[in-house]
């Protein structure tokens, strides 16, 4: 991939907007108020919180509402140049009532690209926001010197661009945005995003939007299923979790598919012979995902509104991978070699679903250091997500895919304790580390996550064996799994933005843990250490 415009943009400093306060006061939000709740102790550490409330969708969807009464205030009282507004992209709170609201800007109604940023707002009104850029937003015009047509040419495309302002320089630029729809080598889909600067024609910026990961298909044994009665048949449609379905494609490449349906809701018969056994694997996985994210989180599903997405299986003709698409909400799985196992493995499905969530909050672009750590993302609340679910069958731990055996040498694809044993990925962060594929280059933010959770040097976990180096051979004591990826899950939906690398990163999961446990806890001293660990300094 392309290396970066400007590199080590992202998370910055929160800095304090102390005139806006009297303003923002008065713009207190309805159902913003604190809940009262006792603090806890979470696992891993001696630390307390307040626990953070569960926002239906109802009280989510008000939460997005309000944001957008005062996007026109809080967008004064941060400053910004009078012809940008706010769009309101996703909203949370905190125990304490401190809310944080993800905006998208416009500049003189167009879209600027990079110009995502948080607001966060204590119940006092204090204000502080994190932004994707730092660069004041303004272009000198609108009007575009190279037209559309000549851009769609030189692309070899039918597909009208988007104008928008292209902020990722230190220097603005009006630029266009195409998106060219495709095939990658491995079949699949392609979306690539390819942005032109609007005056001279060079070529800015260019990433790929569909998110992949490679997996084999694994049984999770016998499991109940979310299904729906429709007049003389049952229906693969989870309809406690948001109306979640999935789908037969009979081996296309393009299209929603068929509906799985069932007239005695005893779905599939655990061998390849029945392709509803794929359907049920994927839809399982759906169900363990949505329930991991509502119940320890307290998000109702991948955009928080209660909305489930859809899963297709049996895509394309012996596809060995599969992916998560913006576009049709929804995650896809070929059949693998000789079309024999699905790619529908629980950790595989987890990891497709998370880069949907990755997608409704931090956005994190799916090309050098913020790639990594989307696909890292990906990975470790897949992780989570398996220890969460505990599935007998399929014992968790922290090898991604330990029952594939792509190599044939009866491997996992990926390994969190020490990622460099796959033979591709990094164990530590190294400058150039932008320049190689996401799927490795997420190497030390894996590394980092498990070290955070279980400390480094040898030991076993339910029965597998792990030994977890550092750079410069200190030892690194863990706090705890479940303490690591709350601190990880408040980072990403947080403070990370479009941009966000690795130093960033380090920064946002810092915050975390200093909101989480305290500035002064072990859990963020420990989050600092780990991240050295790893290369990553501050």
């Amino acid at each position: 991939p392309l290396q970066p415009v400007s590199p080590h943009h992202g998370l910055r400093r929160p800095t304090r907007l102390a005139a806006a306060l009297a303003l923002l006061t008065t713009l207190a939000l309805t159902g913003v108020q604190s809940t009262g709740a006792a603090a806890r102790t979470l696992p891993g550490t001696s630390q307390t919180r307040g626990d953070a409330p569960t926002l239906s969708p109802q009280e989510h969807a008000e939460l997005l509402r309000e944001a957008a009464r005062t996007a026109i205030a809080t967008a004064k009282a941060l400053n910004l140049d009078p012809r940008e507004s706010l769009q309101i992209g996703d909203a949370t709170r905190d125990g304490d009532g401190t809310v944080h609201f993800r905006y998208n800007r416009t500049f003189a109604t167009v879209p600027v690209l990079g110009g995502d940023l948080i607001v966060h707002r204590t119940p006092q009104g204090a204000l502080t926001d994190t932004r994707a850029h730092r660069a004041p937003v303004s272009v000198p015009t609108i009007t575009p010197t190279i037209p559309a047509v000549q851009v769609m040419q030189s692309l070899h495309t039918t597909e009208l661009p988007r104008l928008v302002v292209w902020s990722a320089a230190q220097t603005p630029a009006l630029a266009w945005e195409s998106v060219l729809d495709g095939t990658q080598e491995d079949g699949t889909p392609s979306e690539r995003h390819i942005v032109t600067d609007a005056t001279s024609g060079t070529q800015l910026y260019t990433y790929e939007a569909v998110h992949t990961g490679i997996g084999q298909g694994q049984y999770n044994g016998t499991v109940t299923l979310g299904t729906e009665h429709s007049l003389f048949r049952y229906e693969m449609d989870d309809t406690a979790r948001g109306g979640h379905r999935t789908y037969n494609l009979h081996h296309a490449s393009t299209g929603q598919g068929e509906l799985f349906t069932d007239q005695d809701d005893r779905w599939g018969n655990g061998t390849q012979s029945d392709d509803e056994t794929a359907g049920v694997d994927a839809h399982y996985g759906a169900a363990a995902t949505w329930d991991y994210l509502q119940q320890v989180h307290g998000r109702a599903g991948i955009r928080g509104d209660g909305v489930g997405a859809y899963s297709r299986v049996h895509a394309g003709d012996n596809y060995t991978n599969a992916f998560w698409g913006n576009g049709c909400f929804c995650m896809t799985y070929g059949d693998g070699p000789g079309n024999a196992k699905p790619l529908t493995e629980l950790d595989v499905a987890a990891h497709e679903m998370i880069h949907g969530l990755t997608s409704a909050t931090a956005g994190l672009e799916y090309r050098a250091e913020s790639g990594g750590l989307n696909e890292a993302t990906s990975d470790i609340l897949a992780t989570a997500v398996a220890f969460h679910t505990d599935n007998p069958t399929d014992v968790p731990g922290y090898l991604m895919g330990k029952r594939l055996n792509l190599n044939g040498k009866g491997t996992p694809l990926r390994y969190l304790d020490r990622p460099s044993r796959d033979g591709r990925s990094p164990d530590y962060w190294y400058d150039g580390i932008a320049g190689i594929d996401v799927h490795y280059s997420s190497g030390p933010a894996n590394h980092f996550f498990y070290l955070l959770a279980e400390g480094s040097g040898p030991r076993t976990i339910n029965g597998i064996d792990y030994d977890s180096p550092t750079i410069d051979g200190r030892t690194v004591t863990g706090i705890g799994r479940v303490a690591a990826e709350q601190i990880w899950y408040r980072a990403l939906t947080i403070y990370m933005t479009t941009t966000t690398d690795y130093h960033d990163a380090r920064a946002a999961t810092l915050q975390a843990a200093a909101d989480l446990y305290g500035p002064g806890s072990t859990a963020y001293a420990t989050v600092a250490d780990t991240w050295s660990a790893v290369n990553v300094n501050g």
